[in-house]
């Protein structure tokens, strides 16, 4: 199945408009430095929580280089659950300039 990716400037025009970010790297990395409204669900428990990335709209999926978040994004597609894959992650994010906040997911 084919997974729709989205440049770093397209999410942040979709969270400016609030849609739902997860971020599937480990909690380690996501306290290094996030997007301020990701949401942290590694990529080991995404099928687990398949339920936070139902809703009326996909859900961005973000990782460090966007290979991680293209896998959740093929897993999702492969159980009907339509997810936006952020094509070069985290980093493309921080090359753009695009603010990054430290801290727990808690």
């Amino acid at each position: 199945m084919a997974v729709v990716e989205v440049a770093v400037e397209e999410l942040r025009d979709a969270l400016a408009v609030g849609a739902t970010l997860i971020d599937v790297r480990e909690p380690h990395e996501y306290e290094a430095g996030h997007v301020a409204e990701a949401v942290l669900i590694p990529l080991a428990t995404v099928p687990d929580c398949i339920e936070a990335f139902r809703a009326e709209q996909p859900a961005y999926v973000i990782c460090r280089s966007g290979m991680r978040s293209l896998r959740a994004c093929e897993y999702l597609a492969e159980q009907g659950v339509e997810a936006i894959n952020v094509a070069g992650g985290m980093l493309a994010w921080v090359d753009l300039g695009e603010e990054v906040v430290e801290g727990s997911a808690l």
